[in-house]
């Protein structure tokens, strides 16, 4: 049962990301305020930054997707817990770059809580 939810979890987890990393492609500035710091967009580099994000979060959501189809269970619970540090960095970027403490906490932070668990429901299977 551990298995199973750790499972779906993960699979949430990627779906997620891949939905975030899409709409920086296409929407970058509302990618941006979802993150919780909104740069100007108007910038061909800034544009080219959060285009990079995006793919790299497309990226990130197909590497769970890859171990999840192989069924490597105590891989991709490591996977997961070794990511945890990119909403925990998220976070911090925010909070120190003045942005919303509720994104901060309330996306970033609870998107890492949710990684914790899932990492620990695969690690446990």
């Amino acid at each position: 049962m551990t298995t199973t939810i750790g499972y779906v979890l993960a699979g949430l987890i990627a779906a997620a990301i891949i939905f975030i990393g899409a709409r920086f492609i296409i929407a970058p500035r509302v990618g941006a305020g979802g993150y919780g710091v909104v740069p100007d967009v108007s910038q061909p580099s800034v544009a080219a930054y959060l285009r990079v994000k995006g793919v790299r979060d497309i990226a990130s959501g197909l590497f769970v997707i890859i171990l999840l189809v192989a069924g490597a269970t105590h891989l991709l619970g490591w996977v997961i817990l070794a990511a945890t540090i990119i909403p925990l960095a998220d976070a911090a970027i925010v909070l120190n770059s003045g942005g919303p403490k509720s994104i901060a906490w309330g996306v970033h932070g609870a998107t890492a809580t949710v990684m914790l668990i899932t990492a620990a429901l695969l690690l446990i299977s």
